[in-house]
């Protein structure tokens, strides 16, 4: 069977994108660190859809742990193979970065880049073995812009993009496409305790985005539809470009 394995994906924009590829017909595995009530919650939602969903617990910025979680997954699913990728994990830690202590500037890269480095690498060996696979990595407006405040999460998205453009050149004639997405603000945790009122003045559309948005995008670029479209960018921020 075809897999999506999203990490990151107990809520938010990753728990949407599990939503799709399950729509889409993929079975799907999905990681998560720690909230073990809202992945079980996840899996028995998809599952009582029809869908073929499992999940793994682990750190993706641990490589031991990584390793061991694919190595695991591949001896319960050894006629299955990984099609779609989508590098959902991610971390904010927002403060200025004169007040910014090394934990909180070494967490939030050790995660995005980090585990995208580790997870990607494992995963293309099939990829091109098969001469097949989609790579989406989740971005951000503050990887294009940057945003104060978020000098880590900003540096660790505009490293991702720089990775995505890179490697989709590496692999292009192997039938590999990797693109990235890069929502603006979307309604999540994330962006809960946010001033929502004053930020949507600022976006031309007047509102946040949703992680159904952001996923539709996502499973677009895992379909064969997006067959000619890699390396590429792709903003989803209700017109807010600066």
């Amino acid at each position: 069977m075809k897999y999506a394995f999203i990490t990151g994906a107990s809520r938010g924009i990753g728990r949407a994108v599990a939503e799709q590829m399950v729509a889409a017909g993929y079975g799907v595995t999905f990681t998560y660190v720690s909230n073990d009530a809202a992945a079980r919650e996840l899996v028995a939602e998809l599952q009582a859809a029809g869908g073929c969903v499992d999940f793994l617990k682990f750190d993706v910025s641990d490589p031991m742990a990584t390793e061991k979680a694919i190595d695991d997954w591949e001896k319960i699913h050894p006629d299955d193979n990984v099609e779609v990728l989508v590098n959902n994990a991610g971390v904010c830690n927002d403060q200025l970065m004169i007040f910014m202590q090394n934990e909180a500037w070494h967490k939030v890269l050790d995660t995005t880049l980090n585990g995208f480095f580790y997870i990607t690498r494992r995963f293309l060996k099939s990829m091109i073995s098969k001469r097949s696979g989609r790579i989406i990595n989740i971005a951000s407006l503050s990887g294009l812009k940057g945003l104060p405040g978020q000098v880590n999460y900003s540096a660790a998205k505009a490293a991702l993009i720089g990775a995505t453009k890179a490697l989709a050149q590496e692999v292009a004639k192997r039938n590999i496409t990797v693109n990235a997405v890069a929502p603006g603000f979307i309604e999540s945790d994330m962006t809960k305790d946010l001033p929502v009122k004053e930020l949507e003045k600022m976006i031309p559309m007047g509102r946040f985005g949703t992680a159904e948005e952001v996923a539709k995008l996502v499973a677009f670029l895992a379909s064969p539809a997006s067959s000619y479209i890699t390396g590429q960018v792709i903003s989803i921020n209700g017109g807010l470009y600066s």
